[in-house]
């Protein structure tokens, strides 16, 4: 089962990993910095365009991104 809260995590590790700030990954998105912050705490379900604009301005590919969220899932079993 899908789960928010590890794609938000994940998301706020590859934005630290590549030192780009909230505010900036919001603006590359397309997305505000309020929900972006919502979407990284798990507090909401992002729709998949939302996680396939922040994960372009993270510079990986959505495939990736659901990739590494469904590989987490699977070690927090």
């Amino acid at each position: 089962m899908y789960d928010n809260h590890v794609t938000g995590q994940l998301i706020r590790e590859i934005r630290i990993e590549k030192g780009i700030t909230q505010e900036v990954l919001s603006g590359l998105a397309a997305v505000s910095r309020s929900h972006l912050a919502m979407i990284e705490n798990g507090s909401i379900d992002a729709k998949i365009d939302t996680l396939w604009r922040i994960s372009e301005a993270l510079g990986i590919r959505f495939s990736e991104l659901m990739k590494r969220v469904e590989e987490a899932q699977i070690h927090n079993k």
